[in-house]
């Protein structure tokens, strides 16, 4: 058990267990949010590379049953529909990756922060953000690379795609698929990556691979919440996680 444990006093392994919980249910009816809850509750107690080291695993096998809960054929669909997404993901997360202890927190916070929850608000509010059909190539591109960047330094890709998803009106299931196959695409680049800048040694994916439990539990409940969620209630609620996980990176960034 203690090597699980990596040096952490039983109440702090026990909280990152009860936090991974908590995350895996956002994710299973949502569809995202599990990184940027753990991450945002690790860094308040945990060392700052076993922080980012304890999602790389659950996010990885997370990622593997939401992406294929319709099956093999429809996660190749999707993987190939959002190709540009992917291809700006996996190399910038590649980069980024080895620059994790050099960017200052307070920068990548507020950036990638301050954006989403204005996005997310003026959705709420009413505002509408579509993009036009002969912008969505580049709006891939475009957003695939931010959440490389990001991705890289801090185990968190998720609020461009969400972005994008919700500006081009798709389709509750195609959403979550979609959530599913891009970031267990990035996470298993991250886990590459971090095996090349040391992060991820035997003490950090050692615990990381206890937290893949309460994950896995978290988000098969969190299904059962998901598939009762009609398309305009399940839009409401990621607009509304998508403020709250801005407004909380904003909040670590002012108290950093």
């Amino acid at each position: 058990m203690d090597v699980f444990m990596a040096g952490l006093t039983p109440a702090a392994f026990l909280a990152a267990l009860a936090i991974t919980l908590a995350a895996g249910f956002v994710k299973g009816a949502v569809g995202f949010a599990m990184p940027l809850i753990m991450i945002s509750a690790f860094s308040s107690f945990l060392p700052a590379d076993l922080a980012l080291a304890g999602l790389i695993l659950p996010t990885l096998i997370t990622n593997m049953s939401q992406s294929m809960r319709q099956g093999f054929g429809p996660a190749i669909a999707t993987a190939r529909t959002y190709w540009r997404f992917l291809t700006g993901t996996i190399v910038f997360i590649a980069v980024s990756a080895q620059f994790f202890d050099v960017i200052p927190r307070i920068a990548y916070l507020l950036i990638l922060g301050v954006p989403v929850t204005i996005f997310a608000l003026l959705q709420l509010s009413g505002v509408p953000l579509a993009l036009k059909l002969q912008h969505r190539t580049r709006a891939e591109w475009v957003l695939g690379v931010i959440g490389g960047l990001y991705g890289g330094v801090s185990g968190i890709w998720g609020p461009p795609l969400l972005v994008y998803l919700l500006s081009t009106q798709t389709p509750k299931a195609e959403t979550i698929r979609a959530q599913g196959v891009v970031f267990l695409i990035g996470a298993v680049v991250l886990l590459s990556a971090h095996l090349v800048s040391g992060l991820a040694d035997l003490r950090t994916m050692a615990f990381s691979a206890a937290l893949v439990i309460p994950a896995q539990i978290g988000m098969q409940l969190g299904f059962r919440l998901q598939d009762r969620l009609p398309q305009d209630q399940f839009r409401k609620w990621t607009q509304g996680l998508l403020v709250l996980t801005g407004l909380n990176l904003i909040r670590q960034a002012i108290m950093t």
